[in-house]
């Protein structure tokens, strides 16, 4: 069995150990506190958690729209690919021609590299009601993958549908994912500008930062990300190769060849 392959009925999984109390709640709690806790795990970059809590919702009630597309969303962003696929499918067959879903499983074959796929489920998506963000950034993350030039385009109709700075982080991951570390910047800069709070908004900045050659500003991003989160070791764990790396010329000019 693959390691999703049970996925919203799963009883033992595992969390960080901050969430453990979470999970031992009276099952007499509501699909509404399992969904605040994907969202908050969710910002926080903790995607497996995210996932465990969007399963618990659908444990409690299998319409939650929100909770099929998170969990599909959230094997994407585990790189779970064929699960994203598999699972979005099945939920197609609860909720034939669901927009969001339709553009789920574009999402997912986009990243299998389907693009003729993914290219008519968006396409599909998009005509069947109101536009969303997530569609927009679905659209942008196909663009991307066929080379056009109107990804930015669609990550700003994205971010004009939805005021949430969720909407320009995860847009900024999906730059990070295709190696556009200057675009994913840019949006992470929003993310941060519109929540300054969010700590993995800031190592993401970091990521973006540091790929496109900019250490002394990917140095301050991780530095923020570890004043809002102590215990964030992967941000620390880039502080201290980039600190002892030092200033490298030819780094330097493969970086400004890459973004050129």
């Amino acid at each position: 069995m693959t390691r999703f392959g049970k996925l919203e009925f799963d009883d033992g999984d595992s969390l960080d150990p901050e969430n453990q109390q979470e999970m031992s709640l009276s099952a007499q709690e509501t699909e509404t506190h399992w969904l605040k806790m994907a969202d908050s795990n969710r910002r926080e970059g903790k995607h497996e958690n995210a996932l465990r809590f969007y399963s618990r919702a659908l444990e409690i009630d299998k319409t939650i729209m929100s909770a099929w597309v998170g969990q599909v969303q959230m094997l994407i962003l585990l790189g779970e690919y064929p699960q994203a696929s598999t699972w979005s499918k099945k939920a197609l067959e609860l909720f034939p021609n669901h927009a969001d879903l339709l553009a789920a499983q574009a999402q997912a074959e986009c990243r299998r590299g389907d693009l003729k796929q993914s290219n008519h489920l968006i396409d599909g998506a998009m005509k069947v009601r109101g536009e969303s963000a997530y569609q927009w950034q679905v659209r942008g993350e196909l663009m991307i993958a066929l080379k056009q030039r109107t990804d930015r385009h669609c990550f700003d109709k994205a971010q004009v549908t939805s005021s949430d700075s969720l909407v320009p982080l995860e847009s900024a991951l999906i730059y990070l994912h295709h190696h556009e570390y200057a675009k994913g910047a840019q949006r992470a800069s929003m993310a941060v500008e519109k929540s300054p709070e969010l700590y993995f908004a800031w190592y993401v900045l970091g990521q973006c930062q540091e790929g496109a050659g900019l250490d002394d500003a990917a140095i301050r991003s991780y530095k923020q990300c570890c004043n809002l989160c102590q215990n964030h070791e992967q941000a620390k764990q880039r502080l201290n190769v980039l600190e002892s790396r030092g200033w490298n010329p030819i780094r330097s000019l493969g970086k400004l060849f890459r973004r050129s």
